[in-house]
């Protein structure tokens, strides 16, 4: 049977999906840019300290609090992969070479 996520821990993570998507619209891509892979660990960087923190303040039993970290997760991963998408898209339009790392 699969718990529901109890209200505070729905509060949090959509407080740090919230958050995290200011984060990523305050970022100005200019040039000289940063290469991909730069961009990649910066943005990994970023959803650490975000589940870190959250993880922090997460209610509940610890397979809820787990559920929760992990819900925040997916959604801050697909966040970046639509960030890191418009930034790969971006050193396409400075004629960068495609620096694209193997998917893993």
């Amino acid at each position: 049977m699969q718990m529901a996520l109890l209200q505070t821990n729905k509060d949090l993570i959509a407080t740090g999906i919230k958050e995290f998507n200011i984060l990523l619209n305050q970022q100005v891509f200019s040039d000289p840019a940063v290469p991909e892979e730069a961009m990649v660990t910066v943005v990994n960087d970023w959803v650490n300290f975000y589940i870190n923190y959250y993880r922090q303040q997460m209610v509940g039993e610890q397979q809820e609090q787990d559920k929760a970290v992990q819900g925040l997760r997916q959604e801050l991963d697909t966040l970046s992969a639509s960030f890191l998408d418009k930034y790969r898209n971006f050193l396409k339009s400075l004629g960068a070479p495609d620096h694209r790392l193997p998917s893993s």
